[in-house]
């Protein structure tokens, strides 16, 4: 795990579901009701906006340096702004990610299934750090990611991933709701979209996903 990294409550950023707040702005609620690290995520963005986006994150959370910033999928803007990467199965190649970024950034990769894990499994020792497992169940805010694992297939991806060294976080359906039998699986952290984003208070909504998860780990 690269240091200062803390997945326990994960937000990933939707500018749409934001709105009419700005992403930044419901960033900084969000981590101060208890988010712990940050993916900037905006699939319609030119690079220059997602840059500037990003940017933007940082800015909010200066004085947070415990919480991380990931850029989704964007490995070019991730190299301007320092930031950590993830990307998807369709995406570049992690190894040639690992390689443009030096060995310094977390770099996460989207799994779907045993295969998907596997071939991560498979490249050499610090070229991935952490797995998203997707998705949990349906979600509308990523209706192409396909069928989803159950929390029983979260928990067997959960394992194998711990057994290769992995960290791992499961993202796709996830509120204040179920997240605690989520976290149950043994995933290093949960992965929220709109529960957050589309909150009308983001500070309230991760203290509630925060108080979920520490049930579990009491």
């Amino acid at each position: 795990m690269r240091a200062g990294f803390d997945p326990r409550l994960y937000l990933v950023t939707d500018t749409a579901l934001c709105a009419p707040r700005s992403v930044p702005d419901v960033v900084a609620a969000a981590v101060a009701g208890g988010v712990t690290a940050v993916q900037v995520r905006d699939k319609t963005a030119s690079r220059r906006d997602l840059l500037a986006l990003t940017r933007a994150v940082q800015a909010v959370l200066a004085d947070r340096p415990d919480v991380r910033v990931v850029v989704n999928d964007a490995v070019d803007v991730a190299l301007l702004t320092g930031a950590d990467v993830h990307v998807g199965q369709e995406d570049l190649p992690a190894a040639e990610v690992r390689a443009l970024l030096g060995p310094g950034p977390l770099v996460g990769v989207s799994v779907t299934g045993a295969a998907d894990l596997a071939a991560v499994r498979a490249l050499p020792s610090g070229t991935v750090d952490l797995v998203g497992l997707s998705p949990v169940w349906a979600t509308p805010t990523k209706p192409d990611a396909g069928p989803g694992l159950g929390l029983d297939g979260v928990r067997t991806l959960a394992a194998a991933a711990r057994d290769g060294g992995l960290l791992a976080v499961a993202i796709g359906g996830i509120s204040a709701r179920n997240a605690a039998a989520v976290a149950a699986t043994g995933v290093d952290g949960i992965c929220v979209v709109s529960d957050v984003c589309a909150a009308p208070d983001p500070a309230a909504a991760a203290r509630s996903l925060r108080a979920a998860l520490e049930l579990v780990r009491t």
